[in-house]
């Protein structure tokens, strides 16, 4: 992995500019004459001395005169005055003969500052260390025993407010948590005499360092109660900010699940970023420098202390002191001084009573040092003692923990298959799953005759299929489905086996290209139970059965099945099978047209299935019941029922099983369509764990809103990823294919529209699907096709012109085709089709000439049903229809469109709809009014907008962006600028426009 600059050489301060502020203000002050103090506390790698290097450089732009100087940690003797020794020494060797006067004025500072020596060694860096050689070498500069301590201090404020008098002047000081007593002494003279001086001294240091007997701790209590010091907290990066940093450090693209774990293992410090960076792209390991840095701490302290806190390390967890005194086999008075010399010294934190490390990396790097052997008794010790308390929550996967640890696989496998029961009844499928592998993996180290009754390797490949895909792993349910499968005894009875074989089959319906297998294994488990009595059993495989022979648009036999399988339900009490058999009763009632009866059989399917507990099928009938409102386009109430259920699915722990995922999906892009635009990216962001297709089905639908809010780069990085998903779901294709045509549309890529709509519409024709899907996206691309047509009747190529024609044509073939072949869900095409094959009319309608204004005012009304976004696109498109033809309405239109655009912050549209209204001199609300151009000017509007932005100093890519239009499309519009303006240069050009009158001198 190659990484950027490493930290304090360029890396940018994210999420520093409060901080930044507060000290560029502080140098303003001290600028006028107000002198002031800044001290800045942070822990080790936080990053002070970026900060402190950000402020130099501002200092140092504002004409001030920077003097840093740094203490290092020296454990025997101290090293007196050594940061203003350093921050000194350039006014020593200084060719400004004011500068040297000021300072031979003061012979206090003469030893301080000798001749031809630097005051210190060469920079060791935050956690370096330096040699007795060095130190020897810094020692030569201690001051004389009988020199004065006051004359020192008045020759070194006396220097640096004559200094101040030519120049502001800023002295930065690090890490003063190592200053020796003389630093501290002069650092406080100077800070308790800062008046009017030009000076402002800023120190920084380890918050975590600085302990309660510190002899820096009494002196920062007394400074903070002067007027002119004040204090700036650097806290790690937030959660945001902290993978915002991972992602800039990075120069390889990192998966999101990387990006979050570092940001969360680092607890956003930059330093520990860096280091985990650098172990390579899963970043699982420590890496041992930093070990090295966090482990140096813990050297100086007690044998003691240092026991307790490898017995901390070993629980990975919050300890009580209880816990501690048994596992640690220590007396409470020791005990007691252990843990008060680990909190005095920010190594470990009480929360509510239990001892816990203050940073998690730390545990790591303490539990990483145990020996093998002192980590297996530690972990037995606990297990010991967790065996002994009550039962309680997360009892269990604590003792499986500590056993798996200690190799005490008896009393884990227990314990596992405990937790994973546990875990599913608290909603956390993704926990089971672990518990459950786990056992897997010390299945055979457990002997028979020590396994838990009722379990067999079967039963554990069943509940991980279960577990895989309820946690949103669709690929891992469906390989220890088959897997189950066959690992079927032949002496199992037909009821167990047919239930193995449904498992099949419906988690093989949750992959694209594994249709067939799965109706083959549906069929399979119906032919075990075909003949057999009523039972649960085969209650549950006709309700899936009817469910598969509704996909295979067999709806008689589907209707069959589902009253068989009601029937057999009831007959036995089965409640769960018999709701699952009414949500397909429901969605065959949906297809038949009848939405009141659909509705009513969902309904009580979602509370049977509630009743009895059946949790994935009162998701799947909710979901079902939200697409009913849905597809009749009634968009309040398929809000409501898809919030709702994404809500019980979050309840339940549901959140990424099949219909979970399908619900918070659909929820995100009806959501987009009503203009209830998120403004988190965490609405786009699947949890960490998931599949890669399943994280994808919630990106592809996010994807449309970095489109439409014009946030380009950032879907332009998301699509590639995406595209490599198309596989995987038919939804994802359908939505990042979406996105990817507006993308290229409005960023002028017309071409490359028209390129990723052949390619998608061919994929759909291979995946036999068609209708809504295939009209949108035909829709979306038509008016690239008029673009490149217009563009080439331009520059008076017919030919070109004519083949641009006829590619409209064809996709608007392709469009009428999928409307009259398609299969609706509900039967017949519904508001959101209707709308969009109205929108591709009319897109069309400017195929040979002008947009048909009437066609586009349709379009509009058709969405009138709630899908604010495209509704304004269409105003948008109608009011530039109408105003090409000459009529009226269009300003009315335009507002319509940019209220809209204004109210989502969808500024390519915004910004279409102002260029429209800016061409016609029509006003706009919240828009200042177009000031009347000189005439003759001969310039296009878009010319003028070029220009205007090279004029203020951007590059051609950064003009683009801010037009949404292609870097070679700025360079063609500059040349004919040029050529316009007889200039052979840009800046030649902008000079003779402003000459000219042709723009407008900023204000």
């Amino acid at each position: 992995m190659h990484l950027v600059p490493r930290l304090g050489s360029g890396i940018p301060l994210v999420a520093r500019t409060q901080e930044m502020r507060r000290l560029r203000a502080a140098f303003a002050r001290a600028e006028r004459g107000e002198a002031g103090a800044v001290l800045i506390a942070g822990d080790a790698g936080v990053g002070k001395t970026r900060l402190l290097t950000a402020l130099g450089e501002h200092v140092a732009g504002c004409g001030g005169l920077v003097l840093t100087g740094r203490c290092i940690d020296v454990r025997d003797g101290g090293l007196p005055y050594l940061p203003f020794a350093e921050a000194l020494a350039p006014l020593g060797s200084s060719a400004d003969p004011a500068v040297s006067a000021a300072v031979r004025a003061r012979s206090a500072l003469g030893m301080l500052l000798p001749q031809g020596g630097d005051p210190r060694p060469a920079a060791t860096g935050d956690h370096g260390q330096v040699s007795e050689g060095e130190r020897e070498g810094v020692r030569r500069v201690r001051p004389e025993q009988d020199l004065g301590q006051l004359q020192l201090f008045d020759a070194v404020l006396g220097v640096l407010t004559e200094v101040g008098q030519e120049q502001p002047v800023v002295v930065l000081l690090e890490d003063l948590h190592w200053a020796d007593s003389s630093t501290r002494n002069l650092l406080s003279f100077l800070l308790s005499r800062l008046r009017a001086q030009r000076l402002l001294v800023v120190g920084s240091y380890r918050e975590e360092d600085v302990h309660r007997r510190h002899p820096l701790r009494g002196l920062l209590s007394e400074l903070v109660r002067l007027n002119t010091v004040e204090q700036v907290a650097l806290a790690p990066f937030g959660p945001a900010d902290a993978r915002a940093f991972v992602a800039a450090l990075a120069e390889e693209p990192l998966s999101p699940d990387v990006v979050a774990d570092i940001a969360e293992r680092s607890e956003g410090n930059p330093f520990f970023v860096e280091e985990l960076l650098a172990t390579g792209a899963d970043c699982q390991d420590l890496p041992a420098g930093l070990a090295e840095v966090l482990l140096a701490r813990l050297e100086r302290f007690p044998a003691e202390t240092r026991r307790v806190l490898r017995v901390i390390s070993v629980a990975n967890e919050s300890v009580s002191h209880a816990a501690l005194a048994q596992v640690a086999g220590i007396g409470d008075l020791e005990l007691d001084e252990a843990l008060r010399e680990a909190v005095q010294h920010h190594v470990l934190v009480i929360e509510g009573g239990f001892y816990t490390f203050r940073h998690a990396l730390l545990q790591e790097a303490v539990y990483a040092d145990l020996l093998p052997g002192e980590r297996t008794r530690m972990h037995a010790g606990y297990a010991a003692r967790i065996k002994s308390m009550p039962q309680g929550r997360g009892h269990d996967a604590k003792l499986a923990f500590h056993s798996l640890e200690s190799r005490d696989f008896d009393t884990a496998l227990a314990a596992l298959l405990r937790a994973a029961d546990e875990a599913e009844k608290l909603g956390a499928p993704g926990a089971a799953l672990r518990h459950i592998e786990q056992a897997q993996s010390i299945w055979d180290a457990v002997a028979p005759e020590n396994r838990p009754d009722g379990v067999n390797e079967l039963k554990l490949l069943s509940e991980a299929s279960y577990f895989a895909g309820t946690s949103g792993e669709p690929e891992r349910a469906v390989a220890y489905a088959r897997s189950a499968t066959e690992a079927l005894n032949p002496d199992a009875s037909p009821e167990h086996a047919a239930k193995v074989w449904r498992r099949l089959a419906e988690t093989l319906l949750t992959l694209e290209g594994t249709f067939d297998e799965a109706v083959r294994a549906i069929e399979r488990a119906w032919e075990l139970v075909a003949e057999r009595e009523p039972s649960g059993a085969r209650a549950w495989v006709l309700a899936s059965r009817a469910g598969f022979q509704r996909l295979r648009d067999q709806p008689d036999e589907a209707l069959s099945s589902a009253h068989t399988a009601v029937a057999d339900a009831r007959a036995v009490g089965a409640v769960g099978a018999e709701a699952s058999a009414l949500v397909t009763l429901g969605t065959l009632a949906d297809s038949a047209g009848d939405a009141g009866e659909a509705r009513e059989r969902l309904r009580e399917a979602e509370q049977k299935a509630h009743d009895a507990g059946a949790l994935n099928v009162e998701i799947r009938a909710m979901y079902f019941l939200a697409l009913s409102y849905d597809d009749q386009a009634e968009m309040d109430l398929a809000l409501a029922h898809a919030a709702r259920g994404v809500a019980r699915a979050e309840e339940t722990g549901l959140t990424w099983s099949t219909y979970g995922l399908e619900l918070r999906a659909r929820l995100l892009y009806l959501r987009y369509l009503s203009g209830d635009w998120p403004k988190e990216d965490a609405a786009g962001r699947a949890r960490r764990g998931v599949s890669s297709a399943v994280a994808a089905r919630i990106l592809a639908n996010w994807v449309l809103f970095l489109v439409g809010r014009g946030r380009f780069a950032d879907a332009a990085k998301a699509l590639p990823g995406l595209r490599q998903q198309w596989m995987a779901d038919l939804q994802i294709a359908m939505a990042a294919g979406d996105a990817a045509i507006e993308l290229a549309a409005w960023r002028g890529e017309h071409s490359e529209a028209l390129r990723i709509t052949d390619e998608l519409v061919l994929w759909l024709e291979k995946a036999e699907s068609a209708l809504l899907g295939g009209i949108r996206i035909v829709a979306l691309a038509i008016p690239s096709a008029v673009a490149l047509a217009a563009e080439a009747r331009a520059k008076g190529d017919q030919a070109a012109a004519d083949g641009f024609v006829a590619v409209g044509r064809r996709l608007l073939a392709h469009g009428r085709r999928c409307a009259a072949e398609g299969h609706p869900r509900s039967g017949t095409m519904g508001p959101e089709g209707r709308a969009w094959l109205a929108r591709m009319e009319a897109a069309a309608s400017a195929l040979e000439g002008l947009a048909d204004p009437d066609l586009w005012a349709a379009a509009a009304e058709a969405f009138s049903y709630g899908a604010v976004y495209e509704q304004a696109v269409c105003r948008w498109r109608q009011g530039e229809a109408l105003l090409a033809a000459g009529r009226a309405g269009a300003a009315e239109a335009l507002e319509a469109a940019h209220s809209v655009a204004v109210k989502l912050d969808a500024v390519p549209l915004r910004d279409a709809v102002r260029d429209v209204a800016h061409r016609a001199r029509v006003e706009l609300s919240g828009v200042e009014a177009v000031p009347a151009r000189p005439q003759l000017n001969p310039l296009t509007d878009r010319e003028r907008d070029v220009l205007e932005r090279v004029a203020l100093g951007r590059t051609n890519r950064q003009v683009g962006e801010e037009l949404y239009i292609s870097e070679k499309t700025v360079s063609v519009h500059l040349s004919r600028v040029m050529a316009k303006l007889g200039a052979s240069r840009r800046a030649e050009a902008v000079a003779i426009a402003y000459d000219r009158g042709l723009l407008t001198v900023p204000e």
